[in-house]
């Protein structure tokens, strides 16, 4: 405001001075700057309406947080962090701690059978990881602050879980992703594939989709996607042009969903691509791979690092089954490590939930929580009620369901439905049920 008054006090000191013609020229001007003025203010009362408002809501859904965002982690093993380096480059898509607001219309449900995860946290440092295959290299490590184990994957390698099994015609994937060390001389062909293919050799000249993330900083590339089947007359090749440069210095959790042929992908809350026949034969789609290219550890210390990948059939409408069966379980809600934060990623299935209940008001709901077997009986108990209770008032505060129609409670470690001796065992039993009453 102080330089907008200055501005304007200027320019109309400069009309008593300039000539007629030049008067009404710096009389438009000034009538110009006025108007700059005002704007700014309305932009700074709209962004202060508006983080009083994400305050407001995150202070309900959680608790203690003070209307800040609370970390990004999960049961043991879900990470977050910052990246410090500076950019001089711009973007269209906003970063940094998102809210529940923010998440409120995401529509991402994952799967409800998992069928592989891996957090890195049984490995040791500067190994290869064990559940994985590759033809170059790559190792666990640590990355600053960020708490948690990350593979950090080898340029020019192409890498690939070792599934155990080949994938459904519905499932969902997600990980989180870390590339270190961004600057102005990340290249164009800095970037991570993310392949769907129909071998788990260590090839991609096979029948697959592709989506290419591009690090590139110095300008907006966007994500490249590509089917490929042969015989296919009419392949998808094209390049999603959107400015994602800087939601890259954060950590970022991709989330994919395929159902037969349709092909979905988000970053963080955004969703990048909906594409209904992407995937031309669901039947040759049977592995994930991944592949990093252009970036350069050696003189630049980039790095391109993944961890929490968490891969599950389903994925599809959980109102359906919830009105038909009158009773389902999710382990896709998640929450912050040791608390009843709930992630906001996890508001997809809490809205569908909210859809069914709006859909059939005669409906009312317990929810029940469960936990790993991590800590004492007596916490774990207590952790389980918290969670279930506050799914229901997110619910209540978000979605405005009425407190009336659910009920919520907890079951502790009680009721294991996998081995709470592996990671896997572990994320299958931390856990949200929906029961009708």
């Amino acid at each position: 405001m102080k330089t907008s008054n200055k501005l304007f006090y200027c320019l109309s000191f400069a009309l008593l001075l300039g000539t007629s013609g030049e008067a009404q020229f710096f009389k438009k001007l000034a009538k110009k700057a006025e108007k700059a003025a005002e704007r700014t203010v309305e932009r700074r009362v709209e962004r202060e309406t508006s983080k009083k408002t994400d305050q407001a809501l995150d202070s309900v859904l959680e608790p203690g947080s003070g209307g800040k965002q609370a970390p990004n982690t999960e049961g043991n093993e879900n990470t977050t962090g910052t990246n410090d380096e500076n950019t001089t480059s711009t973007s269209s898509v906003a970063t940094g701690p998102k809210t529940i607001e923010v998440y409120s219309k995401f529509d991402f449900v994952p799967g409800d059978k998992p069928l592989f995860f891996d957090d890195f946290n049984d490995e040791f440092m500067g190994d290869f990881p064990s559940k994985w295959n590759t033809n170059g290299s790559g190792e666990v490590v640590t990355i600053g602050s960020i708490p948690g184990k990350w593979y950090s994957i080898a340029s020019r390698s192409i890498t690939v879980p070792n599934l155990g099994t080949t994938l459904p015609e519905d499932f969902t994937m997600e990980f989180d992703l870390k590339v270190v060390n961004l600057s102005r001389n990340t290249g164009s062909g800095a970037k991570l594939g993310i392949y769907f293919s129909e071998t788990s050799g260590l090839t991609t000249n096979e029948n697959n989709v592709l989506a290419n993330l591009n690090f590139c900083q110095y300008i907006a590339i966007g994500v490249r996607v590509d089917n490929n089947f042969k015989g296919d007359p009419a392949p998808i090749q094209n390049t999603l042009q959107q400015d994602l440069r800087e939601i890259y210095k954060d950590v970022v959790h991709v989330s994919i969903a395929v159902n037969k042929n349709r092909y979905r992908l988000w970053l963080n809350e955004i969703k990048v691509a909906d594409l209904p026949q992407f995937i031309v034969k669901p039947e040759l789609i049977n592995y994930v791979k991944f592949y990093v290219n252009g970036i350069d550890k050696q003189k630049r210390q980039e790095q391109v690092l993944i961890s929490n990948l968490k891969i599950a059939e389903g994925g599809v409408d959980l109102r359906r089954k919830l009105m038909a069966e009158g009773k389902i379980s999710t382990n896709g809600i998640r929450f912050n490590s040791g608390s009843a934060d709930i992630l906001p990623q996890s508001m997809g299935i809490i809205r569908q939930i909210s859809q069914v209940l709006n859909q059939d008001s005669s409906m009312n709901l317990n929810i029940v929580g469960h936990t790993d077997s991590d800590g004492t009986d007596e916490s774990n108990m207590k952790l389980s009620k918290d969670r279930a209770e506050a799914v229901k008032k997110a619910l209540v505060s978000v979605y405005g369901i009425s407190e009336d129609r659910l009920s919520s409670e907890g079951k502790g470690e009680a009721e294991p439905v996998a081995d709470n001796g592996t990671s896997q065992g572990k994320a299958q039993n931390r856990r949200v049920e929906f029961i009708k009453l």
